[in-house]
Parts: C-alpha cells; structure tokens; sequence
C-alpha cells in the first residue's frame, strides 16, 4: 500500500484557489500593500518577514498559528508552471507551509509525497532548530492544476518546483539549506537531490524506497525470507482460512462497509477483499505486527476479521482512497516502480482475482494504461551510488519498504542506518541507539556547522 497511510484532511484555514492572470494577482498585491500602508489605523502592521515574503514573485499567504518555538507561520501557495520547460502549458498554485526560525537559521524543505493538509514540525528540523518549508507535492490535496493531465505528474517536474522553492527563499534565508522526507517523500528527497545536487547541504530520506521495476522482485524476496519459518507459515495458513472461510465472510464485512459508508466501484468488494488478504504480508512487516498475534484455526471468524481489518483494512481498498492515491499510483506506473502479490500459493482460492499476472497494487486513475519506463529510476540509483554525497539514510530493517531502500556505497560521505527492529513508523532519530545518535550528529555538524551536542 502507499508508503504513507495519509488521508485528505480538510484544511480550516480557507481554500485559496487562484485563477487570475499575472496582472490581476498583482493588482490584487498592490491593492494588499496599499491597504497595510494605513497600519496606525487598522493595526495590520507587517512583520519583517511578510514585508520580505511580499516581494516574493507569485507567492501568496495568509497566517496561521504558530507552532511552539518559533516566531510565525503561514500557509503560502506559490505559482508554479506545470511544464517548467514550457510556461505556456499553464501553471496551478502549490501549497507550503512555513514555519519560520530565524534568517540565518538551516532552511529545512520538506519533500512530502502526497497531500500535506496542516502544518507540523518535523523531527529533523526540530533535531536541527530550522526553519521549515513543508511543501505539498504536486497533484495532491490543493496543489491540483485545473485539469488533471498526467504528462505533467513526473519526477523532473516535481524536483523543479522544489528547486523553484529554493531559489525563492534564498532571497530570504542566508544559512544552510537541508531536504528531508518520509516513505514517499524520502524518494522524492533522492530524486531532488539527483536533479539538483546543489540545492541543500544535507539530504535526509527516511524510509524511502527507490524501486528499480515496476512488480519488485526485492519485496518477495525479503517476505519470502523475513521472520521465523513458523511465522511465516502462520501468515500463510491465516491467508488461507481467509480464503477458504470468503463466502462467509463477505456478508460481515457488507454491514461493515455500510456502518463506515465505503463505496467500491473502482473494485467490487470481493476484489478488495482478496487484495487485502494478499496485501496483508506486506503491511504485517511494513508496520512491524507482532507474530504470537496471528489467528489460529481455533479463532472465530469475527476474530480473523477484526485482525484483517486492524492489520490492512478495507478502507484502503474503496473509491475515497483510490481518488486520494491516484496520482500516487499514476507515478508508481509510471516511474516509480512498485510492488505486486504472488499468488503461487493460493491456487484454487482466488475467486475475484487473477492468478497471472499478478495482481498489481498500482491502481492507476480510472484504471488508465500507464506505461513503465525505468530509466529514471536506475540512472538515480546508479548515480547515487558514486555521488550521494552528504546524505543520510534511514530506515528500519523490519520495514517491508527495507527491502528497497538505497544500499550503502563505498566512497561517498553517506551514512545509512537499518535500525534494529524498527518499522515504517518507529525508524526515527529518537528511536536510535546511542552510538547511532552519535554518528548522526556529528555528521551534522560537519556537514551544516551546527553544534549538535549529544546527550544520552
């Protein structure tokens, strides 16, 4: 499943959807700038820092709170072309959220892989008190072009308008500069840093994966070997009753699907049912379960169900989750790589799915035919390797996702850290060991100028 189980959240702020051309929205920046000339009357005065963000070409932001420890906030949406090689193509308005420190504070852009619907600080740029730009990728949540089309949905683009980020506020902020992600915004964290090398001092994927094909054969390698042969053949068994048990247990989950108001018209719910049967190894590890857990023949079935349920879900399966996805999915068909489910072991128990090809857990917008080409994806995996300078890897080596995280390299200033059991959401800086801890700082001081004191 996704690499982050994120949901779209309504934002309390106000939507700002913008379809002026260039010269209204300056009119509209003009008139602002008019209107906070009269602050001894309306005790609007400008900040410092709104007066500098008013100069900002195509930038428009509003204030929102401020999260402990730092001196403002604001929401901006910032114009970007959607072919940055071609203006013409038209533009839509990205939304950020910046939380600012000081002016000579590290910068921290936050690569996130899908929407970002609220502000919050994350771990690295509290670890290194900076500044945080918290940037929404490109066709999710508000940051949608008026027309959804796909040619424009590509790791060149996305990494240009990261870069155009950066080139904005370095007419604000004078120290160092990081990049950080999680899951699918630590793949975006690499893709920027091979498009431009240049831009931050420190690049921190967490969990992040760089798939080389589009069903990766590292994800059933380390299923096929990770955990203990009674485990895995637990998961296995408990698959198979789930199976075995379907035309019982489709009925519970028809008053389940009506309590929660799912729908399922982009997959039947019997086809949803089998994905998340054979979608459940993968989470089981992705978010590190506990085996003793695993039903057994004596369970009831309500029992098998509820786990299914806690472990997958079926929410992740209907038509809401699959609108929120469908650029994630068009990018994991695309470019990205992704992961299908072997079915060798369940011969005669699929109804709804096919045995070959394997199902696939890219679903692609309105089911859509999406080509794979994987020479993006193996040029950054070559490259990094020779030039992944000043980079620092995370990931937690119970994490499904582990099986393809960047591998370590000899001769490159990199750190990778596969963190004892640790998952997908536990493989974090405050989880590390002491001596890891240790490392990761000094690696930031040497690399920032920071003066990161490690303290037991």
């Amino acid at each position: 499943m996704p690499f982050e189980r994120e949901r779209k959240e309504a934002n309390k702020i106000y939507l700002i959807k913008i379809k002026n051309k260039m010269t209204l929205m300056n009119s509209y920046k003009h008139f602002f700038l008019l209107i906070t000339l009269f602050v001894g009357v309306s005790g609007m005065a400008q900040t410092e820092l709104e007066k500098k963000l008013f100069e900002l070409p195509d930038v428009i932001f509003n204030k929102i709170d401020t999260p402990d420890g730092y001196q403002s906030a604001y929401k901006l949406m910032v114009k970007q072309p959607l072919d940055h090689n071609n203006p013409d193509a038209g533009y839509f308005y990205q939304r950020v959220w910046l939380s600012h420190k000081g002016y000579s504070n590290t910068t921290t852009i936050i690569t996130n892989g899908y929407a970002r619907g609220y502000n919050n600080i994350n771990e690295i740029v509290k670890l290194l008190d900076a500044n945080q730009l918290n940037v929404e990728h490109r066709y999710f949540g508000e940051s949608m072009p008026d027309s959804l089309d796909y040619e424009y949905l590509n790791f060149e683009q996305v990494a240009q308008d990261y870069h155009h980020i950066r080139e904005l506020f370095d007419n604000i902020y004078n120290g160092k500069w990081a990049s950080s992600g999680i899951s699918k915004g630590g793949t975006t964290t690499i893709f920027y840093k091979y498009f431009y090398p240049n831009d931050v001092d420190v690049s921190v994927p967490y969990v992040a994966p760089l798939n080389y094909e589009y069903e990766e054969q590292r994800i059933y390698d380390f299923l096929d070997k990770k955990g203990t042969p009674e485990c895995r053949a637990n998961m296995l068994a408990y698959q198979k009753r789930l199976l075995q048990q379907r035309e019982s247990i489709l009925p519970l989950l028809e008053w389940f699907v009506k309590g929660k108001g799912l729908k399922f018209n982009y997959l039947s719910l019997g086809e949803a049912y089998e994905y998340a049967v054979l979608e459940y190894p993968f989470s089981f590890w992705q978010y590190g379960w506990d085996c003793s857990k695993v039903p057994n023949e004596n369970a009831t079935l309500e029992n098998h169900v509820d786990y299914l349920l806690e472990v997958v879900g079926l929410d992740f399966f209907a038509d809401e989750s699959m609108e929120a996805y469908a650029s994630h999915y068009y990018q994991s068909a695309h470019q990205m790589g992704y992961y299908g489910y072997e079915t060798e072991d369940f011969d005669g128990l699929l109804k709804y799915l096919p045995y070959e090809p394997h199902p696939h857990a890219a679903f692609t917008p309105n089911k859509m035919e999406v080509k794979f080409d994987a020479t993006l994806t193996n040029k950054v995996a070559k490259w990094i390797a020779k030039n992944g300078n000043q980079m620092i890897y995370i990931n937690g080596d119970l994490d499904t996702w582990s099986a393809t995280a960047v591998p370590s390299s000899e001769g490159i200033d990199a750190i990778w850290y596969f963190l004892k059991d640790k998952h997908h959401s536990s493989a974090r800086i405050k989880n590390m060991t002491g001596n890891e801890k240790r490392l990761l700082y000094m690696k930031l001081n040497e690399w920032l100028g920071t003066e990161l004191i490690f303290d037991k």
